[in-house]
């Protein structure tokens, strides 16, 4: 996949437009799955398509099994330095783009997809570490995608004209804790995305290790849970990487912890070294491992969707992840209504 053309699409555009992506500045091993468009059977092992009939698997798989990436915005340097991530830091960063939302915007509308994911270095050097500029992306891309997700298509005008049809793109936000701020965390929240994404990366005891000293468990759990107060209607997401000496019962624990915060969707991925300066493997979880977790956090905790595998990643494959769970729970609603109507016979 990372020689196919849709691989070299999205690159071109990436560089013309001077556009980072997390895919690249992280070291993402799937970014040849994901930009090349190939359809998911390597990394996710969630994938049990037992309440998806063949037909409607089929139908998913040619209209959704498009490429996938991650726009990283305000730039491709951190000022944090957390000791599992290969982006780059500095106390400075450069400014911010002023254009940045309509190039993103221009570049993702350009590649035709259904789902992206917006995520952001830290910008702690910022008065409002970089909210506002988040907000406008979102509300930009929405504009000129077309509205809100499953939204607006404009059909036809006052003269009766066919106006070109506007696919209207679901948005996942992946976004920092912006230092536990919950006005600025409202800004994201409320700018029309459809998923609010914030990675807890690791249980509670080795957060203080793993990450960047600025960030905090509590801090990334109130900011999930402030989410939810401020925006009902958005699926909350976050991710945590196994493989760093977390037990079994942290892992439980921290589950329980962001249901009580009301998150939707959880991700599970093997954390891999990116460099020998960063901090080592401490043990390679088993893909039979994974889905285990898979079935716990679904079946147990209660989660919306899990996705879990030893090179999933918090945005891996996310739109197809995220529709594909659509068509899992309208199957449910249906079945659940013949139910309820033969009951009532």
């Amino acid at each position: 996949p990372a020689t196919s053309a849709k691989y070299h699409e999205l690159r071109s555009t990436v560089r013309s437009l001077g556009l980072a992506t997390v895919c690249e500045e992280a070291k993402c091993p799937n970014i040849g799955d994901c930009w090349g468009g190939a359809s998911s059977t390597t990394a996710d092992s969630s994938s049990n398509n037992n309440s998806i009939n063949g037909k409607e698997l089929d139908e998913f798989e040619q209209h959704y099994g498009t490429a996938t990436a991650t726009i990283m915005i305000m730039g491709d340097t951190c000022t944090r330095g957390c000791s599992f991530c290969a982006v780059k830091t500095s106390r400075k960063p450069p400014p911010l783009d002023a254009e940045e939302p309509n190039k993103v915007a221009e570049a993702v509308t350009s590649w035709g997809l259904d789902y992206v994911v917006l995520t952001s270095v830290d910008r702690d050097d910022l008065v409002d570490q970089g909210a506002g500029h988040f907000r406008k992306v979102v509300q930009r891309l929405k504009e000129l995608s077309g509205g809100g997700a499953g939204g607006a298509e404009n059909d036809n005008d006052n003269s009766g004209e066919k106006k070109d049809k506007k696919k209207a793109i679901i948005v996942e936000a992946l976004t920092p804790d912006f230092c536990g701020d919950l006005d600025l965390v409202t800004q994201v929240a409320t700018s029309g995305l459809d998923v609010y994404a914030h990675n807890i990366e690791t249980v509670e005891r080795l957060t203080p290790r793993v990450r960047d000293r600025r960030a905090g468990y509590q801090q990334s759990l109130n900011v999930l849970g402030h989410v939810k107060q401020v925006n009902p209607n958005v699926l909350t997401k976050t991710s945590i990487m196994l493989g760093l000496g977390e037990t079994d019962e942290e892992i439980r624990t921290t589950m329980q912890q962001l249901r009580e915060n009301d998150v939707d969707v959880v991700t599970f991925g093997q954390y891999l070294q990116p460099s020998r300066r960063h901090l080592p493997v401490k043990e390679y979880v088993t893909p039979e491992k994974f889905e285990e977790w898979r079935v716990e956090a679904e079946e147990r905790f209660g989660f919306k969707y899990c996705a879990s595998g030893p090179l999933v990643r918090s945005s891996y494959k996310a739109g197809e992840f995220f529709l594909k769970n659509m068509v899992r729970e309208k199957k449910r609603e249906r079945e659940e209504a013949a139910s309820a109507a033969s009951a009532a016979v």
